[in-house]
This record gives C-alpha cells, structure tokens and sequence, in this order.
C-alpha cells in the first residue's frame, strides 16, 4: 500500500474507492509511476482529508455510500478551486460522469482501466492545472504593473473597486456593476473579460433600454426561421454569439418582467430557447450586469423580480461618481489626451496649463469619465497651441465654485433636496468616496446618505 507521508517532490494524489482492493491498487500502481499517492476507501474519510490535508490531484469513484464522488468534487473546487479531478464510474453510469464533467472534472474514465491509462490522465491533467497557475500569476503581474485590465487609478475608492474586480476576474460568478452615467461600467466589465480565463473568447454586449421587449428577445436568444413576420431565416441570439465568452447586460434595470422571467431561466439552467423554438440549447456564458438605478429599488417598486436580482448580485462593484474621486482627474486626462492625439495627430495640443488644470479639478463632472473623455477631446480638435489655457475650455467647465467650499455654500436658496444632495456629494468627496465614513460624519445611515446623493 503506498505511504501516507507526503514528498514534496512529486504530486500528491489521493485515489477514493469503497472497494479498498481497488484503491490500493491504483495507489500502488501511481507509486510505481512517480507519483505520491494515498488510497483511502471511506469517502467520509476522504472528504476530511480533503479540507486537511495538501493534495494536487483527486482521483474518486462516482458511486460510493455517504459521499458519492460528486459530492467530492464539490468539496474539492471550493477548497482547491484548481486542483483536477478524475472521475471512475462503472459502464452503466456514464451520464453521471458526464454530469461530473460539467461539474469541473477533468476527465472520467470508465472501469476496467490500466494504471498506465490513468497515469497519462493524472499526468494530462497536472500539467493543465501547472498552466492554469502560471496563467493566472502572470495576469497578476501585469495587473502590477499597468493596472487592472489597463485601468489605472490614484483615489482610495477607486482602488478598491479595481482591487475587487480583480478578484473576480478568474471566477466565473456573476457580477452586478453599477454607477452613475459616464463613470465607466462597460470599461469595468471588458477588464474583468480580458483579464480572466475567458479573455480569448468574445465580449458582447447588449443595452437593455436600447430596445423593445420582443426585440430585445430575439437579440439575446436568437430565433428560428419564421418565428415572427420577417424572420426569413433563423438568427442565433447574443447568448450563443458570447459563446464561452462573457455578455454584458447594460441597463438591465430597464428589462420588461416577461425577458426577466427568460433570462432567469437561463441563469438557473445554463440553456436558452430561440424564439419560435421547440427546444433549449446549452450555453457557457458568463454575465456581468450593469444599471445605473437602484436594483433593490426597483424590486421594491415591483419593476424588477427579486429573484432574478439575488441571482445578479452575487457580488455588487459600485463605481464612485468622477467628482467622489478627483485623485484620479490627472491620470485620466493624461490618458484622454493620449488617445485624443492619437486619433487627431495634426493637434498642436501637448498639455494643460496650470490655471485650466485647476478649472477641470474643480468641475462637478455631472457626466463623468465619459464628459472628461469629451470635453478632452474637444480641445485637442479646437486647440491652437501645445498648453491648452482655461479660455479654451468648455465654459460650463469654467464657470464653477471655488473649491475647497460645498456647492451648497455658494448661489442662491435651493430646495432643501439639493442642498442635502450637493452638502452630501461635497461630503463624500471629503471622505474619497467611501460611504461608510460619511455616512457616520454626517450621522446618517446608508441608506439615508444614499438618498441624498440622488436627491430623493
């Protein structure tokens, strides 16, 4: 029977098989082909060791009593998220090893099976996980040093944003994106894209609000020939087209209840029927969501199914509003000019002066990064010397309060909504967007500091 002491030379595999005979032989056969290899016959036991104990590779039974070999597999991804796993099964019980497949085994096979047939698997499938890591601390690497998915950022709020979009961008969980108009919810979502394992495959996205229900329907799932006047041929929808990739549902606040209901169904079961259709098709879609309203709001308001948000929200990324992070303002003008100039090469423009620079950090961005990249853009295509000064500003850029003073300080009498709404965003600027803290200044909740940002 092989040893149970570790070597941390080789590959450590633990082999799950009621039928002990079977177990160790398997273990001693790995042994003999290099590999550190454990045999353990009580799935109970194996699942302790899992949570335990260090190993590279699983190699279980699927029919076991207690816990059958799925049940392992399970507990091996959560603890080991890229540990491979390979499923045995008898002849009979293929479909559940196929079901173990989808699940995240590397492989099954099927007994009777020579030690040698296992060992190029183990051996296959190390050699995929090896890949996976090294995949994986590069994207690290490169996230150092040019930022996450390219994005870069100087203020607090905005680093922890990229910090937790980093994150996920090796899981497959569905992300909530959400922010003002204009601070940059596509851009988040194609970083997330391109810095994950699904970076080779497509990023499609879709604007909810841009389109009518039925419309919107047969974009996102397709149709067959015929399924409404028109449809003279049939057309795959953008869950198919995002194959394996990741589709972004922009404004998804704005979809009807009845395309909720659809798009539930293929969250829960990974399928999508084509409009006109008589049956599903799988799909591997990841999704990131995006709105610029309130999700929970909306639920409350009965415009959105709470069900379909839970599924959405498994993880929320809210992007601070430009004028909660100006630490940020310097970076990205410098990267709008760049790209501003590269496109209109023939601009004398190089840079800012002093006294503009100062107009553009003391603006309330109303519309954010997307404003800065278009005000930014109009200046390199007007600008008639290499310093742009602060005349040939926008002048709704230039006309602003002095900074350093709330908004509310300065004009005539608001309406009391304003006056929180303007004292609080000045707040909240003070405290580098993080809402917590400003909250707990102002000696409000919340939800009542979120309240006033909107002026509700």
């Amino acid at each position: 029977m092989a040893s149970d002491a570790p070597d941390p030379k080789r590959a450590r595999v633990l082999v799950v098989d009621d039928h002990v005979e079977m177990a160790e032989v398997l273990a001693e056969g790995l042994s003999e082909q290099g590999y550190d290899a454990v045999a353990c016959a009580s799935s109970a036991e194996a699942a302790q060791r899992l949570e335990t104990e260090p190993f590279d590779a699983l190699i279980t039974d699927l029919r076991m009593p207690k816990v059958d070999g799925l049940g392992l597999l399970a507990l091996s991804r959560r603890t080991a998220p890229e540990r491979p796993v390979i499923v045995m099964t008898a002849y009979g019980a293929v479909e559940t090893a196929v079901d173990a497949i989808r699940q995240g085994a590397f492989h099954y096979m099927t007994k009777p099976f020579g030690v040698g047939e296992l060992a190029l698997f183990l051996e296959r499938a190390l050699d995929d996980a090896r890949v996976r890591r090294e995949a994986r601390s590069l994207r690290a690497t490169l996230r150092e040093k040019t930022g996450f998915g390219g994005l870069v950022a100087a203020s607090a709020g905005m680093r922890e944003v990229l910090d937790i979009a980093a994150r996920l961008a090796d899981v497959t969980t569905p992300v909530l994106i959400v922010g003002e108009t204009g601070t940059g919810k596509t851009a988040l979502a194609r970083a997330i894209h391109t810095s994950g394992p699904r970076a080779a495959k497509p990023f499609v996205t879709v604007n909810c609000a841009a389109l009518p229900e039925t419309l919107l329907e047969s974009e996102l799932f397709g149709h067959v020939r015929g399924a409404f006047t028109g449809a003279t041929t049939g057309r795959a929808g953008l869950f198919e087209e995002a194959g394996e990739g990741t589709l972004l549902l922009d404004e998804i606040a704005e979809m009807s209840p009845g395309l909720q209901a659809k798009l539930l169904h293929v969250l829960e079961s990974g399928r999508v029927r084509a409009v006109g259709a008589g049956k599903d098709r799988p799909v591997d879609v990841r999704i990131i969501a995006a709105t610029h309203r309130d999700l929970r709001e909306r639920v409350q308001a009965g415009a959105f199914r709470e069900d379909l948000m839970y599924r959405l929200d498994v993880v929320t990324i809210e992007i601070p509003a430009l004028r909660h992070r100006r630490d940020d303002l310097p970076i990205l003008v410098e990267r709008f000019l760049a790209e501003a100039k590269a496109r209109h090469p023939r601009s004398p423009v190089e840079g800012f002066a002093p006294e503009a620079m100062k107009k553009l950090l003391e603006y309330s961005w109303p519309g954010n990064v997307r404003e800065l990249a278009h005000v930014i853009e109009r200046v390199v295509l007007l600008g008639r010397a290499a310093q742009v000064s602060a005349d040939e500003l926008p002048p709704h850029v230039t006309n602003v309060a002095p900074p350093g003073l709330p908004e509310v300080l300065s004009g005539g009498v608001l309406p009391i909504r304003e006056v929180q709404r303007r004292y609080a965003s000045w707040a909240l600027e003070r405290f580098g967007g993080q809402k917590g803290r400003t909250a707990e200044a102002l000696g409000v909740d919340g939800k009542t500091l979120a309240k006033w940002l909107s002026g509700e």
